[in-house]
């Protein structure tokens, strides 16, 4: 039989997943990593990899050794990775510096860029459809300013997912749904763009050669096969970002499908054929993997983070009954809350704004409008304002699309691990008006890493004809329209509530849930 190798390395881990031909997961090996923070350097998040690099290899052995799969079977690799995390590499090829996507260091270089000329981030974005908040141009510049050495020596770079790749076959390049994101590419032209890092005093010289995902870009060489059992020779094949990598993963390749991505952060990704930007900065824009697509998309902040935070802080009690239950903590909360009423008894929960990719910042986390009665505000409530909070703040950033497009999707894929619950899916069905399709495969980022290493190697004749023969559907929530209706007036009420608690987080009464940097 023949498999494919994929790796995915998220924020807080690396994983190794090994696929047959039909999309079976056949094996996994996960180990967490930790981004070291430089206490000289506030919101510092060093990339490690050295010891990155070792869990990898471990990831790799461990694999081989749980499936007995031989080596020469495995016909194909690939990776996916977090965005925004890069790599820079030495005229020699080695690695001298790295962050992780969740680096906040360079507050100053931001606010240095938007003084440089007010409109410099516009123009920027109207070209790579990034903004200073994410992208690699303002660390470059902390480079440049604090670590010049490092700076003067950096010869090339890659994201996380590229290096991966590069370790195994000795190729530097990337990928335009990951590169993208360092907001140094041309969206239209899916390439660098030397003019936007001269226009920031960052150097051009830096950029490797842009590789459409899927194609083979190399082989594992003699050296890493002797170190992990990998077979020498086999194929190494170009990846993507993890976003865009799930949106492959549950079938989304086609224009007009619309992803939400429920982990740590929710994304909602809409396919287009067209690099289409927002005429006021609030909707990022990315390169899609599939070749002729873009994606819109926004993001809200923490909604895994903040569910799990309440589970952690408030729910002993089901934390128990799960491990006497065998039951997962957040299934017994959904049970226990599924009769709360819509609104859950006017609960006003203050987490994520929507979007707004230009100023993007976040009011104090909150929950408003609670009454004293047990039996009215009591821990199913909250847990299900939670729920309704995630979904608000979905149909806010969908209604920016809509504002910007004309378009509002007819359904949703919703996938990731939010998707595993069923009353979360349903809520989201009835807040949005629309149905959700929960796919069998729920944590989709290696999957469609895998389909695009197994179009590389012949696999399958088209990155469709492998989802369609891959992608199965566990589930379709179709919405109550009543319970619809009543939220979109609950919608209205907290854009108001929650623009006023802006202003205060703002005033500096309160605190940030999160602020870009060089936010004032």
């Amino acid at each position: 039989m023949d498999y494919i190798l994929a790796f995915d390395a998220g924020t807080g881990s690396i994983r190794a997943v090994l696929f047959d031909r039909a999309g079976n997961q056949i094996a996994v090996s996960q180990y967490e990593w930790s981004h070291l923070a430089d206490e000289k350097y506030p919101g510092s998040m060093d990339f490690d990899y050295v010891s990155n690099w070792q869990l990898v290899i471990e990831c790799i052995q461990n694999v081989l050794e749980s499936s007995g799969v031989n080596p020469k079977d495995i016909k194909g690799i690939s990776a996916t990775s977090m965005r925004e995390g890069f790599v820079l590499y030495d005229e020699q090829g080695q690695e001298i510096w790295a962050c992780a996507n969740v680096d906040a260091r360079a507050s100053v270089e931001v606010k240095y860029l938007k003084e440089l000329d007010e409109k410099l981030e516009s123009s920027i974005y109207s070209v790579s459809g990034q903004t200073f908040a994410l992208g690699a141009l303002p660390r470059l510049l902390w480079l440049k300013s604090h670590k010049p050495k490092i700076y003067e020596q950096a010869h090339t770079i890659t994201m996380i997912n590229d290096w991966i790749l590069y370790k195994l076959c000795g190729e530097l390049q990337v990928d335009p749904s990951n590169g993208c994101t360092t907001g140094i590419f041309d969206l239209a032209k899916r390439a660098w763009t030397e003019e936007i890092a001269s226009s920031c005093g960052v150097k051009t010289s830096l950029f490797p050669k842009v590789h459409e995902a899927g194609t083979v870009i190399g082989a594992v060489t003699n050296e890493i096969a002797s170190i992990t059992g990998l077979q020498e020779g086999t194929p190494v094949v170009s990846g993507g970002g993890d976003a865009q990598m799930a949106s492959v993963g549950v079938g989304a390749v086609k224009e007009k499908q619309t992803v939400v991505s429920g982990g740590s952060f929710w994304q909602q990704e809409v396919n287009v054929t067209a690099p289409l930007v927002d005429q006021h900065g609030r909707i990022r824009v990315n390169c899609h993997a599939v070749s002729n697509l873009w994606q819109l998309e926004t993001i809200a902040f923490f909604p895994g983070l903040v569910m799990r935070w309440f589970r952690d802080a408030f729910c002993e009690t089901e934390k128990l009954e799960a491990l006497q239950s065998g039951l997962n903590t957040y299934e017994i909360l959904e049970e226990k809350a599924k009769d709360v009423p819509v609104g859950s008894n006017g609960i006003i929960p203050i987490f994520s704004d929507i979007m707004n990719y230009m100023s993007w910042r976040h009011a104090a986390p909150s929950f408003l409008n609670l009454s004293l009665d047990p039996h009215v505000t009591g821990k199913k409530e909250l847990f299900k304002a939670l729920q309704e909070n995630a979904a608000l703040i979905t149909l806010g950033n969908l209604k920016l699309i809509h504002e910007e497009t004309g378009f509002y999707p007819e359904e949703v894929i919703f996938a990731g691990g939010a998707s595993k619950g069923k009353l979360w899916s349903q809520t989201l069905a009835d807040v949005l008006g629309i149905p959700v399709k929960v796919p069998v495969v729920k944590e989709a980022a290696a999957l469609g890493t895998s389909l695009y290493a197994g179009l590389g190697v012949g696999f399958y004749a088209s990155i469709e004809e492998a989802t369609e023969k891959v992608v199965k559907w566990e589930r379709v929530h179709q919405p109550n329209m009543e319970n619809h209706d009543a939220y979109l007036t609950i919608y209205e009420n907290w854009r108001k509530i929650y623009e006023k608690q802006l202003h205060i987080a703002d005033l500096g009464w309160t605190t940030h849930m999160w602020k870009a940097p060089g936010l004032t």
